[in-house]
């Protein structure tokens, strides 16, 4: 591998992430990203897990999902260990030659042989504050990752966890801006209708939010959309 080379493409993809306009959009970059520049790399994805299930949040070739989906169904693999931190916080993992008995996974393993999967690499995806699920890299070819591909792939995976929590603030700020823009034209439809001060249509708000369980911004879209009860 020419280093050189990788740490340029390492500064275009920092700038390429940087780039996306919503998390999904990062997702999919990173994932598409390590196919692209790691040698020997026929496929990559991202996998989460939520409540013991196994989310695949991005994919980049047709092995991820069929592998993410096993590991759902069985329970166990490598990407769901990792993704799930279920081993002692561990954070990389390599499987040489997928051929070979997998004591950790032997259901998993011999159901990816038959899909056609050589040989697997992965590393968590996290910052100091959140883990985002781990990058997986497949190959059809036995004995495709090495330690230089494992170094890339935390040199890769270090920038995507960065760009991702980037995106994930952002996100996160559009939102509640959203959220604040539409509650604010919610009680000014409520004060114009019901003459009410803006201490008590923002009671009226969340009194149906309470009442109906609902969040304070679904309230708001419906009051804006003339749907309120108990407006």
């Amino acid at each position: 591998m020419e280093w050189r080379d990788f740490a340029e493409s390492m500064a275009e993809l920092a700038r390429n992430l940087l780039a996306q306009d919503s998390v999904q959009g990062t997702l999919d970059e990173i994932a598409a990203s390590a196919v692209r520049l790691v040698d020997g790399c026929d496929a990559a994805g991202i996998l989460a897990v939520r409540k013991g299930r196994s989310v695949t949040l991005s994919s980049c070739g047709e092995l991820v999902e069929e592998s993410d989906r096993l590991q759902g169904e069985l329970a166990e693999g490598p990407c769901f260990d990792l993704a799930d931190r279920a081993k002692d916080g561990e954070r990389v993992y390599r499987i040489a030659d997928m051929s070979r008995p997998q004591p950790a996974w032997p259901r998993f393993a011999a159901a990816a042989h038959e899909l056609g999967i050589g040989s697997m690499t992965g590393v968590l995806l996290y910052t100091h504050d959140e883990d985002f699920g781990a990058l997986n890299l497949y190959a059809r070819r036995p004995g495709t990752f090495g330690e230089d591909v494992e170094t890339a792939g935390w040199l890769l995976a270090s920038h995507a966890a960065v760009a991702l929590a980037d995106a994930h603030a952002v996100d996160q700020l559009e939102d509640a801006m959203k959220t604040r823009h539409a509650i604010g034209e919610a009680m000014g439809i409520l004060r114009e209708r019901h003459h009410l001060s803006e201490e008590e249509a923002f009671d009226v708000l969340r009194r149906i939010s309470q009442q109906h369980n609902v969040k304070l911004r679904d309230v708001a879209q419906r009051v804006r959309g003339g749907r309120a009860d108990g407006a």
